[in-house]
């Protein structure tokens, strides 16, 4: 019998649930006429996409649906918003506005747009990981042609004050791309709360499909498209729809529509209960991000005098998943920009662990890592001389400041 997998790395992408996976199998077997052909067997496959985009629609709160165009994920959709935006309006300027703690998939673009001649200003963000909406207005410039900030950091939950800031830009009368990632689905969005001009999403962060996610664009937005080809989409994205994963996508957005609250309940108890008991258990430890501004199913803790790598292959080696930093960027030896952003010490940052609970995460599951987790650091801080210096009282800790 195979080992039961305690997956906590829901922000990295989620498990589809049963009726998304039903929803996807008709298009993948009897279902596979292309969206754009005239004849039935193609209409049906428009149908399944126009019912997706009005479910889409309704869960982040747009009237009108053709204002929704699907892309192949969400790196894309962040990717089109600020290159689309950057190119369609360089006439009027070539500054951009962004933060520190961005997804990579913004951090890259905008220094992609660097290379060829855009400004952009990082700006930054207290220790808790918020930004303020007034640093933002002091970095506009009469050049700025878009300010793209993150509704929630992937790493340490914070919820930045975007409709603040939508309300700045609004005044300004510069576009606001908002990447939603890791909120769609999770929490309330809308995109006339937020004030947002354009809003990405990825269906695999809400229990849809992988390699399928969407762009909510507001009408009269210049923006030019990423993917050149046909004229799919109402000519905003070339190429062949990926009916199946948008009907996912569709079905995903509906159940999230429906269950949010109940899920958020659920999710936020586990949450607490994990982090509680791992403050109380283990000497040493730091939460970072914002402990109220946060997403409910976030918890990012730096354990000091560990490696964050180690903590990860010891949990693995349990049955557990959690991540260390981006999902992203997983595979770097770096500490996690964001960490690095909110004034977190690069030992401490490279100790980080981050737990993202879902709904199907039970009690007993975190009770097995309240038991697992402390046992894996006290091993791992058994090898580190950092540690045994620390208990000899040859040096004070990071975090509390004293001797052992």
């Amino acid at each position: 019998m195979s080992k039961h997998i305690i997956y906590l790395d829901h922000n990295a992408t989620t498990k589809p649930r049963p009726e998304v996976v039903e929803a996807m199998l008709p298009h993948l077997r009897g279902h596979y006429g292309n969206a754009s052909s005239i004849y039935q067997l193609g209409q049906e496959e428009r149908k399944a996409i126009d019912i997706a985009r009005e479910q889409l629609a309704k869960l982040i709160g747009v009237q009108n649906a053709d204002e929704i165009v699907f892309t192949g994920g969400g790196s894309e959709s962040i990717n089109w918003a600020i290159q689309g935006v950057a190119f369609a309006r360089r006439e009027k300027g070539k500054h951009i506005v962004t933060t520190k703690i961005e997804h990579s998939a913004v951090m890259k673009t905008c220094q992609f747009l660097e290379t060829m001649g855009w400004q952009v200003t990082y700006v930054g963000v207290d220790w808790h990981g918020r930004v303020n909406p007034a640093h933002i207005r002091e970095a506009i410039t009469k050049d700025t042609v878009l300010v793209s900030i993150m509704h929630a950091n992937n790493e340490i939950g914070t919820i930045e004050p975007v409709e603040d800031i939508g309300k700045i830009c609004r005044e300004k009368g510069v576009p606001l791309h908002v990447d939603a990632l890791q909120t769609v689905g999770k929490i309330p969005v809308s995109v006339e709360t937020l004030g947002c001009d354009l809003l990405s999403v990825g269906a695999h962060k809400f229990y849809g499909p992988k390699g399928v996610g969407a762009l909510y664009v507001r009408p009269g937005t210049k923006i030019h498209p990423l993917i050149h080809g046909g004229s799919h989409e109402r000519n905003r994205r070339a190429g062949t729809e990926n009916v199946a994963g948008i009907a996912g996508l569709g079905v995903a957005a509906e159940l999230a529509s429906k269950e949010m609250k109940h899920d958020e309940k659920h999710v936020r108890h586990l949450r607490d209960k994990l982090e509680k008991a791992l403050l109380c258990d283990i000497e040493c430890v730091r939460l970072n991000g914002d402990p109220d501004q946060r997403m409910f199913n976030t918890s990012n803790l730096s354990i000091e005098a560990v490696e964050g790598e180690g903590l990860i292959i010891g949990l693995d080696m349990q049955g557990i998943c959690v991540s260390s930093g981006s999902a992203c960027s997983s595979g770097q030896t770096e500490p996690s920009h964001v960490l690095k952003a909110i004034g977190v010490p690069i030992e401490l940052a490279k100790g980080s662990v981050r737990f993202s609970l879902g709904r199907e995460n039970t009690d007993e599951e975190i009770e097995k890592v309240i038991e697992v987790f402390p046992k894996v650091v006290e091993r791992l801080r058994n090898l580190s001389p950092l540690w045994g210096d620390y208990k000899k009282g040859l040096r004070k800790s990071v975090i509390t400041g004293k001797a052992a």
